[in-house]
């Protein structure tokens, strides 16, 4: 039968099936069995852009953007779950029938159409169904017609690939229990969805594979489907247990006692293998740290955990250093959308009692197209508001940089990449009202000249470091495009971007310190005492020969030092007369994680290469996180001079 909009259905009849896969990805298990028991009429196809519009036609205008999607009967997408639901209402009220989202449950069984192979087709998927099936930076554009690869059993066209489908639920993990019409649990964060699409690893096309999106997200590998069919009947299960960093928050304040004395703390790991029995994902490569101290003493640490950098399973783990406790807690997930990659977090307390946490997510795998999520908690991170899209839109300029600060004004500032690449420049997002909105102030602005010094509205290098000045302008350090600094035969230098109209263009010059490479992050950032303070490292990470620089020494005279180091400056830039390395000068081996991995620390030498982050606390302490290190030592200690010898 065809309804008022054209939309063949297809009726389903109630049955049972095996719903999951023993073998698949940790939040396809366990494999469990579902009965449905009322039939359903289900669209044989995804909804279409002339289908979609005749609700909404203004979508109009998201036709043929990057090259998808631009003809009548293409799947329509750029639509989000709250859109997709409301569709549905108004189809409801068209035809005086109960139109609404599958239940995942119901676009599973309808997927595998009686079968229990990775496929409708079997565990292979043939060509016919394939749309360009790879992961890439970008998508490749291909033809969305819907119902043109051959229909399953039931009569069901494009549930392998085309378009992902919103589901009625929130993505939650699997009870090991037999499920009657279920429809999953009563709360969550992300919302299903089915089905893999085009530009997409054949892998995410399976019949059992789950994916997720905030309920705002959309863009060109989302679309959905309809059912006509009553609410559905099944009963929501309760939310899952909240993940171990947020359980037991203490929530008095915390009082915290100056240090005054000089003071450098042994380096410990942040990064610790979670509990066997948690179910926490937890993959070799963990890396790229944001840090945060909480009101009731503890301090919070985040970084990802994945196989490779650009793969979908990349997630945010986190833990936490209870207030007097002697080493971090085992990782638990943080914030994890299913099947997307999550590169890039910041942390940051306020100082007035609440945590914000900033975060990329991508529209796939890679990290060349992400979205900017916001989300904040004012109880010490044991809850946290719904995530919010700072800028929606899956594009470069949005990969997180840990850095996210705050201005004496009380605005906030997020570094971003604004490349995918390891070279170009870095954008910042501004919030002038504590995360309610943001801008992009240099979006628009046409590209950089690094070399020629002329303004551009990036920050000349990646993984910038961002601190606003006293007197209103933004200084900014970045990684990559050294400059020279004295002219041909010069060391070159790291270069530092001034900006004197909030961010919206940047001049550049060379810096007084050696570039950095691959592998390496600063921290730039202003201590509660008043100065400036920049950590990086002596030399980029890809020489093969270190030059080291100088430090000086107690008594008078300089050592050359080799790795990470500090440096300040008392005059908002101008000069930095103070430079440490840090290290106390005892002999170690130590496993700095991911790309760092294993290196000797004693009197001059430090961690080599490293992704840092940093956060001071109240009581005056330097929290410096490498990519799996913790640093601990005070400005006191930085402006004490090494022991000569």
């Amino acid at each position: 039968m065809r309804n008022s909009l054209g939309m063949e259905l297809v009726e389903l009849p109630a049955g049972s099936f095996l719903m999951g896969q023993a073998d698949g990805d940790l939040d396809e298990r366990p494999v469990h069995p579902v009965a449905l028991t009322r039939p359903i009429l289900m669209a044989a196809t995804p909804v279409t852009n002339v289908q979609y519009e005749a609700f909404d036609p203004g979508h109009r205008r998201f036709r043929g953007v990057r090259e998808l999607s631009s003809g009548d009967r293409e799947a329509v997408v750029h639509v989000g779950w709250h859109e997709a639901v409301a569709f549905c209402d108004w189809l409801s009220a068209r035809e005086g029938k109960p139109y609404r989202l599958p239940t995942e449950a119901e676009w599973e069984y309808a997927c595998r159409a009686n079968t229990s192979t990775l496929f409708h087709t079997g565990d292979l998927l043939p060509p016919e169904y394939h749309r360009h099936q790879e992961d890439g930076w970008d998508p490749v554009p291909v033809s969305l017609e819907v119902g043109t690869a051959p229909a399953n059993p039931f009569g069901l066209h494009d549930l392998h690939g085309l378009v992902e489908e919103w589901c009625l639920d929130w993505h939650g993990p699997y009870r090991d229990q037999a499920e009657v019409d279920p429809v999953g649990p009563e709360s969550g964060t992300f919302r299903v969805t089915r089905g893999g699409s085009h530009n997409t690893g054949v892998r995410y096309l399976r019949s059992a594979n789950r994916l997720g999106a905030l309920p705002g997200d959309r863009h060109w590998l989302i679309g959905f489907r309809v059912v006509q069919a009553p609410p559905a009947a099944g009963v929501p299960w309760p939310a899952p247990s909240p993940p171990a960093v947020t359980r037991e928050v203490a929530q008095a304040p915390f009082a915290w006692t100056p240090v005054e004395h000089p003071f450098f703390a042994e380096p410990i790991p942040f990064v610790r293998d979670p509990e066997p029995e948690s179910g926490t994902p937890f993959y070799p490569h963990n890396h790229c740290p944001a840090i945060a101290w909480c009101p009731n003493g503890d301090l919070l640490a985040v970084w990802y955990s994945t196989i490779t950098e650009v793969g979908r399973e990349l997630t945010i783990l986190a833990s936490r250093l209870r207030a007097g406790a002697a080493e971090w807690e085992p990782a638990s997930e943080f914030f994890k959308a299913p099947d997307r990659n999550m590169t890039g977090s910041a942390l940051l307390h306020d100082g007035q009692g609440t945590l914000y946490h900033t975060n990329g997510i991508e529209a796939a795998g890679h990290w060349a197209n992400l979205a900017l999520a916001v989300r904040t908690s004012t109880d010490n991170g044991a809850t946290w508001s719904a995530p919010c899209l700072a800028d929606p839109e899956h594009r470069p300029r949005n990969q997180v940089i840990a850095g996210l600060s705050l201005t004496e004004l009380g605005w906030l500032v997020q570094p971003c990449d604004a490349v995918w690449s390891g070279s170009g420049g870095t954008a910042i997002h501004l919030s002038r009202d504590r995360g309610l909105t943001w801008e992009d102030p240099g979006a628009g602005t046409p590209p950089p000249d690094f070399q020629a010094d002329l303004p551009g509205g990036t920050i000349a290098g990646i993984h910038a470091g961002v601190v606003a000045l006293q007197d209103g302008r933004f200084l900014a350090f970045g990684r990559g495009d050294d400059r020279l600094e004295n002219g041909p035969g010069s060391r070159h230098r790291m270069p530092m971007s001034l900006s004197a109209d909030l961010g919206r263009s940047w001049r550049y010059e060379a810096s007084p310190f050696p570039p950095i490479s691959g592998g390496q992050r600063l921290v730039l950032m202003r201590l509660r005492e008043g100065p400036l303070l920049l950590v990086s490292f002596t030399d980029a990470s890809d020489r093969t020969e270190p030059e080291g620089l100088p430090f000086p020494i107690a008594g008078g005279g300089q050592r050359q030092g080799y790795g990470a180091f500090a440096s300040l400056s008392f005059d908002e830039g101008r000069s930095w007369p103070v430079r440490k390395l840090l290290t106390d000068g005892r002999q170690r081996h130590l496993d700095g994680g991911a790309w760092t991995r294993g290196f000797s620390m004693d009197r001059d030498h430090a961690e080599p290469r490293g992704y840092l982050a940093a956060t001071q606390s109240p009581n005056r302490v330097i929290h410096l996180l490498s990519s799996r290190l913790h640093y601990r030592f005070t400005l006191t200690w930085l402006q004490e001079p090494a022991r000569g010898g």
